[in-house]
């Protein structure tokens, strides 16, 4: 068991599990040249809302909100500053050759996992594998395809449901088989 949040009523409990897991994505991210605070949005984001998708369950349950550059946590700058000030994460300035800046959290002590599920851990990692490789501008990008930061404006909360929409046209066989569970459904509700 890691060292944990001591009671600061600063912080809620959602709020002490996003700065676990921003630690623990920081250790996890170390090697990847890309890692810098935009990606770490991406990854929280994708994370939590992947997680409300596949169990009704986010990891955080912190609430997301729509910014230029893609979603990130509401909460995320008090959080960070917290972990900071408490000697547990910094960030590292680093200067690319084109110019661009990047600040890259860095943790400085171990997560504690035991506050969250492994299936959810499992989850983080995949996101984390899928976005190896990517920088901030594609991460960015990729994560302008999300409906949920489509249809939310600039400083806009993102509704967790919002991960069940899409823009995909419905097929044929989609409308045949949406039609079909509304009149099983409409049936159900007779009986």
């Amino acid at each position: 068991m890691g060292l944990t949040f001591p009671v600061n009523p600063a912080l809620d409990p959602k709020e002490q599990k996003l700065g676990e897991l921003i630690l623990y994505v920081s250790q996890k991210s170390a090697s990847d040249i890309y890692y810098g605070s935009t990606k770490l949005n991406k990854i929280l984001y994708f994370s939590d809302f992947l997680s409300y998708r596949n169990w009704d369950d986010p990891i955080t349950g912190v609430e997301y909100f729509h910014l230029p550059q893609g979603p990130a946590p509401r909460r995320l700058l008090p959080v960070r500053k917290y972990l900071i000030a408490s000697g547990w994460l910094q960030l590292q300035v680093i200067q690319f050759p084109d110019g661009k800046t990047q600040h890259k959290p860095v943790n400085l002590r171990e997560p504690d996992l035991d506050l969250f599920k492994a299936r959810h851990i499992s989850l983080v990692d995949s996101v984390i594998e899928t976005l190896q490789g990517l920088n901030a501008t594609e991460t960015s990008n990729f994560s302008h395809l999300e409906v949920g930061w489509q249809l939310t404006r600039k400083g806009e909360t993102i509704p967790y449901p919002m991960v069940f929409l899409s823009t995909k046209l419905l097929t044929p066989v989609d409308r045949k088989r949406a039609e079909q569970v509304i009149r099983e459904e409409e049936g159900r509700a007779v009986a």
